[in-house]
């Protein structure tokens, strides 16, 4: 069965950067523009991994990562943000990986598999 990874972004391309990055690897791949958007697919999907940016509109990522924490523990969450200086950030600290974006994605996608590979 396939790995059904959320993309919580803010910026429309990079949602579908990542969406046709993950699909070639396997995934299924929902997205979300919004804090708000992406708690919303998290109650009517099954999920099995959050790749959230921490800086958008609304409720930021680090919000969402908290609300997630406390609604779904097992959920794995990864945090992809341009900003390296959130990584010292104590809200940061629930998520299981902290990658700053990055034209190369190789780190995000091995950061992904290993991460779905370890919670089977």
């Amino acid at each position: 069965m396939k790995k059904r990874v959320l993309v919580v972004d803010d910026e429309e391309g990079i949602r579908l950067l990542y969406k046709e990055e993950l699909e070639e690897e396997g995934c299924e791949v929902t997205l979300a523009a919004s804090g708000e958007e992406a708690i919303e697919k998290l109650e009517s999907d099954s999920i099995d991994l959050v790749l959230l940016d921490i800086k958008m509109p609304g409720m930021d990522g680090v919000e969402v990562l908290r609300k997630v924490k406390e609604k779904w523990k097992d959920l794995p969450v990864i945090l992809c943000t341009a900003y390296p200086h959130y990584k010292n950030e104590f809200g940061t600290w629930a998520s299981e990986a902290y990658i700053v974006k990055s034209s190369d994605l190789r780190e995000l996608i091995d950061t992904i598999k290993n991460i779905l590979e370890m919670k089977q």
